[in-house]
């Protein structure tokens, strides 16, 4: 509490007009002043959340604030610190009616709280604001796909500009977990496996959602890292599961992402995580929450729990438990002992806060410690000058025809070829009298996890319509199922009967047998992978392969002699082997969001030439696992009868058309530890069409105190050239290229030599080198 000047008083007490409703002080002095009018319970009401709860609370069965039910509920008039996504209220609410509701709610609590202290209103904002009518982009791991840092800015800064004006202040976004295990069922919620391309993404995310974080006007919100930490390789690929790494592993690869964000670009708050690291759970974890981030980064912001998280530190029955705590009371101490600000989503473990003090487990410093920064946001936000917003601006921006021309420019980036014999594609309309579009994603919404249901949502089949017109005629059969409904939510998951599979890839073939060209959209759906959040709801499997009767589609439309374009859809990677050794032709989609259609139309036809890159590796099968590029020297020695190589590697992604890159070169090519040098290399579009590569640099330190990768990235660019066009990218290389946790535990740059790679991807057959001598 040191950093808050002390409260103005008068000799009789508190001055007439608080401290801290004077907009003209400064927002730490308006944190002290409150701080010290505040009672304990006050404290621990802003520690508190309610979501599901609201239905009880604050709202009524449509979604419209209840204004007998808040004043029942919040009869005591201690306030509340946060509500949970108030777009999910009476069953999901437009933008208007939630604008409408987010005020009522604020205005009960700035009136009938005792100091009118106002609440924040968080939203899950993965992909898009995930709620009705927000704009809906495509997946992290397809923006991954894009390595377009100013792109991810600008899709997250549209959607806080879409939640702030339904009244939202916090998105619970983003990932820069860093994945490593396929089988994990929240791939596609990261920006991939690198712990670079995750941290640059991350940066563009924050500063997308914060701006300067002046917060002047309603256009921004709270940026929310998460998960913290280390949760993108679980044991056995499970969802929460313990996460086995060294320290130094830790701290360069899953630790990097959240630093940078923090540092770069100034994030505001942090989740922790459900799973625990060598034995202690994040949300009991004072040397991650405490030592690391606060201590060492110098992080000033405030730390949310994941949903519940602070329950299962004890026994969450329905999940798993950590039993690190006798019972909740226990598990509210842990938690706050380790720096976790508020609880959410719903008030259960910290209920026990003013009892925990009273009994002296917990001193109320410690409280105030923790509320002090929750406070300052609020002030911060504007949300105790000014905290209401217009309903009807909120139901014009989330019909931004420039939002929806965004969403869909980044699923264009996003769309990866990984093969092209013939080549089949692009496809020419002029050529084809019949276009077969078959399989059980050609025509359904292919959003992903964490969704809400836009204004707009194209499928595959809509989108190749729309292109053609009447110049082609689509054909469609569905050809298999994946699962019956296949709907994110539902805990069932039900696979498809094989026989009425098997009828159905008949009628399919029918159907090809009349077209030129097969266009076959397959791969999973949001029930293969997604957050296994309960034992009854599972999301991770053991096996990587296509569901269902998907393969046997595949050789059935292979069999029938036409070309087979296959497109990919899901959230984490396949193994797809006998699929790109059967088609001549395919893309890798991932969740494109709702121009999804459009998108896929653009690039089939040649309207939108792909750039895509894989920001995952995609292995061989389940048993080539962990199949991550950026390995230690030992690792990846072979298997007998089988390749130890990735089917794709990380960085690959096929254009139209060719690049060369030529002459690279170092200036200077020997620095001492802390100088910088820079890398130049040439890019020759040699093909006949228009097109975008992304180069990347990747680094291996040849000698070192400690095993290093055997490659890392460290920098790439975009780069689109017509044909014949020739440009020079550069690449600056600094101390934080180089360094690393040495034999001592010291992050430093050990003299040497170090290899620099310069490519198109990861594979070593894509990059060309040059020593770099430190001494």
């Amino acid at each position: 509490m040191s950093e808050f000047p002390p409260t103005q008083q008068t000799p009789s007490g508190f001055e007439d007009r608080p401290l801290y409703r004077d907009a003209r002080q400064p927002a730490e002095a308006r944190v002290q002043d409150l701080l010290a009018r505040m009672t304990l319970e006050e404290k621990a009401a802003q520690m508190q959340c309610v979501w599901n709860e609201k239905a009880t609370t604050l709202v009524d069965a449509d979604g419209r604030f209840d204004p007998d039910k808040a004043r029942a509920a919040f009869a005591d008039g201690h306030g509340l610190g946060q509500v949970g996504r108030p777009s999910d209220a009476g069953g999901g609410l437009g933008a208007r009616r939630q604008a409408e509701l987010t005020n009522a709610i604020q205005r009960f609590f700035l009136e009938h709280s005792r100091l009118g202290i106002p609440v924040i209103f968080h939203e899950e904002c993965l992909h898009g604001q995930a709620a009705p009518e927000g704009t809906s982009f495509p997946q992290p791991i397809a923006l991954g796909a894009t390595f377009d840092p100013d792109l991810v800015e600008a899709l997250y800064a549209m959607t806080a500009r879409e939640a702030r004006a339904r009244g939202a202040h916090q998105a619970l976004t983003p990932v820069v977990d860093v994945a490593r295990d396929p089988r994990w069922g929240r791939v596609e919620e990261t920006f991939g496996e690198d712990p670079y391309l995750v941290a640059r993404l991350g940066v563009a995310a924050v500063r997308g959602f914060q701006g300067d974080g002046a917060f002047r006007d309603k256009t921004r919100l709270i940026a929310t890292l998460k998960h913290f930490a280390a949760h993108g390789q679980p044991e056995g690929g499970m969802n929460c599961g313990p996460v086995n790494v060294s320290e130094r592993e830790l701290r360069e690869v899953f630790l990097m992402p959240f630093k940078r964000a923090i540092q770069e670009a100034g994030a505001i708050s942090v989740m922790a995580s459900y799973n625990e690291i060598d034995g202690v759970p994040s949300h009991a974890n004072r040397w991650l929450l405490r030592d690391v981030l606060r201590g060492e980064w110098g992080f000033d912001g405030f730390v949310v729990s994941d949903y519940y998280a602070i329950w299962e530190l004890h026994d969450r029955p329905d999940t798993h438990g950590h039993h690190v705590a006798a019972d909740k009371k226990e598990a509210c101490a842990l938690a706050v002992r380790a720096g976790v600000n508020i609880e959410l989503p719903e008030p259960d473990c910290y209920r026990h806060l003013v009892e925990l003090v009273r009994a002296g487990v917990l001193d109320e410093a410690m409280l105030d410690e923790l509320v002090a920064p929750m406070l300052l946001w609020k002030f911060r936000l504007g949300l105790f000058d000014d905290p209401y917003v217009d309903p009807e601006e909120a139901e014009r921006v989330v019909r931004s025809e420039a939002h929806r021309a965004l969403a869909r420019r980044a699923a264009e980036e996003a769309i990866t070829l990984l093969k092209n014999d013939g080549p089949v594609l692009p496809l020419d309309p002029a050529r084809l009298r019949r276009v077969a579009v078959i399989g059980p994603n050609a025509h359904r919404s292919l959003l992903g996890g964490y969704s809400g249901r836009p204004l707009h949502d194209v499928s595959v089949l809509d989108g190749i319509r729309a292109r053609v017109g009447e110049t082609v005629e689509v054909l469609y059969h569905e050809g298999c199922t994946i699962t019956v409904g296949g709907s994110w939510n539902d805990d069932e998951v039900v696979l498809g009967d094989p026989e009425e599979d098997r009828r159905l890839i008949a009628e399919a073939v029918a159907v090809a047998e009349q077209a030129d060209v097969i266009v076959l959209a397959i791969g999973g759906n949001e029930q293969t992978s997604r957050e296994a959040w309960a034992r009854n709801h599972m999301g991770d499997r053991a096996r990587l392969d296509l569901v269902g009767r998907q393969q046997e589609l595949v050789e059935a439309m292979v069999a029938t002699g036409k070309p087979v374009v296959v497109l990919l859809f899901g959230g984490r990677p396949l193994a797809i082997g006998p699929v790109v050794d059967a088609v001549p032709a395919v893309c890798v989609c991932w969740y494109l969001g709702q121009e999804t259609g459009h998108a896929v139309a653009g690039v089939l036809f040649g309207d939108v030439n792909p750039g895509g890159k894989l920001p995952i590796s995609f292995p061989r099968s389940v048993g080539h696992l962990p199949v991550f590029y950026n390995h230690k020297p030992s690792a990846r020695r072979g298997y007998l009868f089988d390749e130890a190589t990735p089917l794709f590697p990380f960085g690959f992604g096929l254009s139209y058309t060719t690049f060369a890159l030529s002459n690279v070169r170092l200036d200077p090519d020997a620095i001492p530890p802390d100088g910088s040098t820079r890398l130049y290399v040439d890019v020759t579009n040699t093909g006949s069409r228009a097109g975008t590569e992304v180069v990347q640099l990747y680094i291996r330190d040849r000698v070192s105190s400690v095993t290093r990768p055997v490659k890392e990235l460290r920098g790439f660019a975009r780069v689109t050239l017509d044909p014949g066009e020739r440009t020079t990218v550069r690449f600056d290389i600094t101390p934080e290229h180089l360094a690393f946790y040495d034999i001592h535990m010291e992050y430093v740059v050990e003299p040497g030599d170090f290899l620099l790679m310069v490519g198109t991807s990861s594979r070593d057959a894509d990059l060309q080198h040059v020593t770099l001598r430190v001494v």
